[in-house]
């Protein structure tokens, strides 16, 4: 009540109730940078589309960037995304130069098959496109960079790279490749709230996939990679095109990020987006063997394996993180993301208020509220909240020198759960007769 009350009577006044609750930010909103079909026509500052911009599902996609097209992987991605379960997603163009007489000769298309490529976009040339029109620019909001602008992003998918890499006779320009991927990477660390996922080339043999990782120089906390490529049906083959393979091999990336928004969706983003079923994929390029990832695994690469009647499978969760065991895992991460990224929205009230107790106490109270529900939903390891996180904020990290810089400083500490990756049983041969067990 902004006035005395003037009558006898029960008046209610609300008033505010101190601290706000915290509230999870999103895990799974994914970037896609690559080709499409066609640019949106409606917005004449952009013609290209070369910003990024909004799709809330496949449909919209389709209406503003094309479908499928010969060639260019990034449809495919979008829409293993949204098969997934995959909620809203960013596009970033990349405009494909040149003329569609440069990209006539054949690529790779199902297995050892060739086909002849096809350009979309009015006859552009979506083949060697140099590195800088991925990486693109911040203050153009252009490429990969251009996310600087799109906070919530928390992963960077690349599908299309391959495309603008190889030839017609199926070499890839493996510098281009890698310099796109390692400013994807940079950028990720950069931002330090998300995850660029990143694909293997394609027809690597697993000791080849290791020497390329070896000289990626991809490793990060901030990065995954996955490998191998995955066979699936080519929505382009109909019968009115009968020429067209009836199956295709895509880059992963785009349906490893769906299968980290389904994980998400199901599980929460503690949970190691690994042992988790590829919808789509008929088949993998290469078969790798325990053995085979035995070798890959403590490298970073996360293999896609076929398990029979059990599917396709993504059977491994680290980043390339491999100096700092903290991080190992991909599910450790995001973790970490989500947690900070919503501790630092949800708390955005405490700017410019007087940095007292009374305000450290808030501070403490509401942080301590949102870490006992993940502690509680399973994302904390500890018997206790005390054992799987603390918040500290008193006059021992906030001395008198602090609050004059106009510091308030909260030390939170979380004790993430971690995947199961080797679960071993320890099988003893015992005595006929003996009763029960120990």
């Amino acid at each position: 009540m902004t006035t005395a009350p003037l009558s006898p009577g029960v008046y209610i006044q609300e008033v505010p109730g101190g601290s706000r609750p915290i509230e999870a930010a999103g895990t799974a909103i994914a970037a896609f940078v690559g080709f499409t079909e066609k640019a949106p026509d409606d917005n004449p500052a952009d013609p290209e589309a070369r910003s990024p911009r909004f799709v809330a599902n496949w449909t919209q996609f389709t209406n503003l960037y094309g479908g499928f097209a010969e060639d260019i992987m990034l449809p495919h991605a979008v829409y293993a995304w949204f098969n997934h379960g995959g909620g809203g997603a960013y596009i970033v163009r990349v405009p494909p130069g040149g003329s569609a007489a440069a990209s006539s000769g054949s690529s790779s298309g199902s297995g050892g098959g060739r086909r002849k490529s096809s350009a979309p976009s009015g006859g552009a040339d979506v083949h060697h496109v140099g590195a800088p029109a991925f990486i693109g620019d911040e203050a153009e909001r252009t490429g990969i960079n251009g996310l600087v602008v799109k906070e919530d992003v928390t992963m960077v998918v690349v599908p299309d790279l391959i495309t603008a890499t190889r030839d017609s006779d199926g070499n890839v320009d493996m510098e281009t490749y890698q310099a796109v991927q390692v400013a994807a990477v940079a950028h990720c660390t950069k931002m330090a709230n998300r995850m660029a996922i990143l694909d293997a080339p394609p027809g690597l043999s697993p000791e080849k996939v290791r020497a390329w990782l070896a000289g990626a120089n991809v490793g990060s906390m901030f990065s995954s990679v996955y490998y191998p490529w995955i066979k699936i049906s080519n929505p382009l083959a109909t019968p009115q095109a009968p020429s067209q393979p009836k199956t295709i091999l895509v880059p992963p990336s785009g349906h490893v990020a769906g299968v980290w928004a389904g994980s998400d969706a199901s599980r929460g983003v503690w949970k190691a987006p690994a042992n988790e079923t590829v919808l789509g994929a008929l088949d993998v390029e290469t078969e790798i063997t325990t053995v085979e990832q035995g070798t890959l695994n403590p490298e970073g690469i996360n293999v896609i394996r076929a398990f029979g009647t059990r599917g396709i499978r993504v059977w491994g969760a680290r980043t390339t993180e491999t100096d700092d065991a903290s991080w190992r895992y991909i599910n450790v991460r995001r973790l970490f993301n989500n947690i900070e990224v919503s501790i630092k929205d949800g708390t955005n009230w405490a700017v410019f208020e007087p940095n007292d107790r009374a305000l450290w106490a808030k501070v403490k109270r509401t942080i301590n509220a949102f870490l006992i529900g993940y502690w509680r939903a399973g994302a904390l390891f500890g018997a206790s909240a005390s054992e799987a996180f603390f918040v500290k904020c008193d006059d021992e990290n906030n001395p008198p020198e602090s609050i004059d810089q106009g510091l308030l400083i909260i030390d939170v500490g979380i004790a993430p759960v971690k995947p199961a990756e080797f679960v071993v049983f320890r099988i003893t041969q015992i005595s006929g007769g003996r009763e029960g067990g120990e």
